[in-house]
């Protein structure tokens, strides 16, 4: 018995795999979208649907990171301006009319949100060994990120490794939940 009560509290020791890993086996599904310069990635499963960009209400009195309101099939959506939400400042400005907007799925919403980025480049999967989840560590203050997302691609006749944020898009959105 005291063998097996020193071996416990060792394991624990041993595992300090986030909790966000853990839960995670097999493959991941996501959806791909460009801020800026830069690609991130969210939860396929956290997606409604893809829309294209139309004009925004703006809302008085709300967070600078709400863009506003629109009506989607008769449903009032909020619209969250990721690339504001994110402080990512782009080196290039993306016309609006080529905008997507990314509606939520209502399961991990209190209310109708859709977050708008520059460009929805694609939906894939990949295995858990092309996720990077000590990387997300980097940045205390930023839980949203759940890991750097390694994909290969070939340019010019060399393979090289294209970084993809994957992010908690409900962790980023409890605080905007709360503010509605």
């Amino acid at each position: 018995m005291a063998i097996k009560t020193e071996k416990e509290p060792a394991a624990e020791a041993r595992d300090v795999t986030p909790v966000r890993q853990k839960n995670r086996t097999g493959s991941i599904q996501v959806v791909i979208f460009a801020l800026g310069e830069e690609q991130f990635a969210i939860d396929l499963f956290d997606v409604k649907e893809v829309v294209e960009y139309t004009t925004i209400t703006k809302l008085p009195n709300v967070p600078a990171y709400i863009r506003g309101i629109i009506d989607l099939r008769g449903e009032i959506t909020t619209i969250v301006d990721l690339k504001h939400r994110l402080n990512i400042t782009a080196g290039n400005t993306v016309a609006m009319d080529t905008s997507r907007i990314i509606v939520l799925d209502d399961n991990i919403t209190r209310s109708k949100i859709g977050i708008l980025v520059d460009d929805v480049t694609s939906v894939s999967t990949f295995e858990e060994g092309q996720v990077d989840y000590t990387s997300a560590s980097v940045s205390k203050e930023d839980t949203a990120i759940i890991g750097i997302i390694k994909k290969r691609v070939k340019i010019q006749d060399r393979e090289t490794n294209e970084l993809i944020i994957w992010i908690d898009v409900k962790q980023l959105l409890n605080d905007i939940d709360a503010a509605l």
